[in-house]
């Protein structure tokens, strides 16, 4: 799929500067550039799912664990005392 993107000229200039720099191609940079910003965007994306169905989990049942029964149980991880999760509560 061909795509163009105009690009001011400050920017397009910063770009070619560090292409020469990595010694990779304008075409190389732009590319790594949406890779790197698509990866964290689709991983930022997940988080927030993920934390929608977790908060539309308590508004439906109540369950929960407390921070300080949360921070309790990962103080234990990696100790010859580590603990399983904690049961959720109301």
């Amino acid at each position: 799929m061909a795509t163009s993107i105009k690009l001011d000229e400050a920017l397009k200039i910063r770009v070619q500067r560090l292409a020469h720099r990595q010694q990779r191609s304008a075409h190389w940079v732009m590319r790594e550039a949406i890779r790197q910003y698509v990866d964290h965007a689709e991983v930022r994306e997940a988080f927030k799912q993920e934390a929608m169905a977790s908060w539309k989990h308590y508004q439906e049942t109540g369950l929960h664990l407390t921070g300080p029964e949360v921070r309790g149980w990962l103080q234990t991880w990696g100790t010859e005392q580590e603990t399983a999760l904690p049961r959720c509560h109301e």
